[in-house]
């Protein structure tokens, strides 16, 4: 036993029957393979779901261990992965002790007989505190986009890699997880004139619109070993962006793009969703929504939402007015997030975002409203929800919210204060912007001034052309640390290679 009476751990799959749990060393019978994973998220105080993809028709076992040496286990039987769901498989752990370091192994096993029929890959987790510990994690966004897939002579994904070495407790990641929209081709130029080589397979060389395709823009990440150690040795959340579908897309809309002969924004969406719960370590409930609350122990709650699936129609400037109400996280979603804020136990509460608060992001295309941000004055539009919800942690006071996003391919720190204004009921905050993992960089956009953010730091420079390639240097994570001691929040924006460029230690509110 690993403990007292050894951990319990649930069944992934309700109704899944019983099978005797032969094994073999004999590598002639292992007609499967895991293709694909492992990945470990969805991570609690007392629960995990562990991810993997196989090769062919099987169950998945899950055995897990407090020590690396596997001196003692226990055996979790997951979901069973089939021809209908491209053999994406699941398994939820419950039952775990909090505050734990654990090591799994993952293998298939026959339906029928349970016979052991691949290889093992192994990874490992650990599950949020109940106590006062030091923490640590980062967060990003922004995964091979803008054509910028595998290139090995380029470092490939190589910002995963300086990542791990900060041994986070988990990653956030703020969306943008892969560019469903922005084919992968053997060879593309990058902005510099330099020649970019992509490991490549056909099925990423279009525009993804099946469900099949959207998978296999989730598996084309795991080609790139930098990835794929990550993500065997960290958990991590998601949240979803625009790219998970398509760019800029919003619910109702009619495709205007010669590539698509899927017009209709929500079928896409549909599809993109149950692609991203298969392939990753998502809970089955994602399929109906996405925004969740995470206690971390009494240092930290997380809260990541979703700016995507509850949105109006991008609007530009001149449409916007109070008689057609805008939305950009819905009714539910804010009463939500209200009462979660409300509940929340921790020091810091970090609100994860799929896009900045006071950046202006629009369309090139059409001059439409992407973000929050539209122009300058009072709170309009969708910044009518933001202020709300700000109105209501001052209300409250509700201390030591801060939020963390992606979504404009470059770092920078942004604070927020109500001296600087046009909208002055809240609390002073900061946002912390990161990204790209591993993507063009662009930028810097325009602040607006309706809630009165200030440029505290950039990590690129003002006259940089557009789109630099990952090799540029131009990719980014953050890192945020709390001291069990003081409760300070150290944030600091770290480079590809693993620079530090900018850290701010903040000291928490009341403490």
């Amino acid at each position: 036993m690993i403990r007292r009476d050894f951990i319990k751990l649930s069944l992934a799959t309700a109704g899944l029957p019983v099978v005797a749990l032969a094994q073999t060393n004999n590598p002639l019978v292992y007609r499967n393979a895991i293709e694909f994973g492992p990945a470990a998220g969805s991570v609690t105080q007392h629960s995990a779901i562990v991810w993997c993809r196989a090769s062919r028709a099987g169950v998945l076992a899950v055995e897990v261990s407090e020590t690396e040496s596997f001196h003692k286990f226990v055996t979790a039987t997951g979901s069973h992965g089939h021809a209908n769901n491209d053999f994406n498989c699941k398994a939820t752990l419950t039952s775990l002790d909090p505050g734990t370091q654990y090591y799994y192994r993952c293998h298939m096993r026959d339906s029928e007989t349970g016979a052991q029929i691949s290889g093992r890959v192994s990874g490992q987790f650990r599950t949020a505190n109940t106590d006062t510990t030091d923490l640590r994690f980062c967060w990003s966004g922004d995964t091979a986009g803008q054509g910028f897939g595998i290139d090995p002579a380029h470092g490939g994904m190589k910002t995963y890699q300086t990542m791990l070495q900060y041994q986070p407790d988990f990653l956030v990641h703020c969306g943008d997880q892969i560019y469903a929209d922005n084919p992968i081709l053997p060879q593309s130029e990058a902005a510099d004139g330099s020649v970019w080589q992509n490991r490549h397979t056909d099925y990423v060389d279009h525009v993804a619109q099946t469900t099949q395709d959207f998978r296999n823009r989730f598996y084309y990440n795991y080609f790139d070993p930098h990835f794929a150690a990550f993500h065997q040795n960290v958990a991590s959340y998601y949240l979803w962006d625009d790219h998970e579908v398509r760019n800029n897309w919003y619910p109702g809309q009619t495709i205007e793009d010669q590539r698509y002969t899927t017009k209709d924004a929500n079928t896409l969406a549909q599809r993109a969703r149950t692609a991203m719960v298969e392939c990753n370590p998502l809970p089955d409930a994602a399929h109906r929504q996405l925004f969740q609350h995470v206690p971390r122990g009494p240092l930290l709650d997380l809260f990541f939402v979703d700016m995507r699936s509850y949105r109006t129609a991008n609007r530009t400037p001149s449409q916007t007015n109070d008689d057609v109400p805008e939305s950009i996280l819905g009714a539910q979603q804010l009463d939500w997030l209200k009462t979660s804020l409300l509940n929340a136990k921790g020091v810091w509460k970090i609100i994860a975002l799929d896009m900045p608060i006071g950046v202006v992001v629009a369309d090139f295309h059409n001059g439409t409203i992407e973000g929050v941000a539209n122009t300058d004055g009072p709170a309009s539009g969708r910044e009518a929800e933001i202020a709300e919800l700000l109105s209501f942690i001052k209300e409250h006071d509700i201390q030591n919210v801060h939020f963390i996003t992606a979504d404009v391919h470059y770092c920078a720190s942004h604070y927020y204060s109500p001296e600087k204004a046009q909208f002055k009921h809240f609390k002073p905050f900061w946002e912390f912007v990161s990204g790209p993992l591993h993507a063009g960089t662009f930028g810097p956009n325009r602040l607006d001034n309706t809630f009165g953010p200030e440029l505290v730091f950039k990590g690129i420079p003002d006259d940089m052309p557009p789109n630099q390639s990952p090799a540029a240097g131009f990719q980014f994570f953050g890192v945020m640390s709390i001291d069990a001691q003081n409760k300070h929040l150290t944030v600091s924006h770290v480079n590809r290679t693993g620079d530090v460029l900018w850290s701010q230690a903040l000291t928490p509110e009341g403490a």
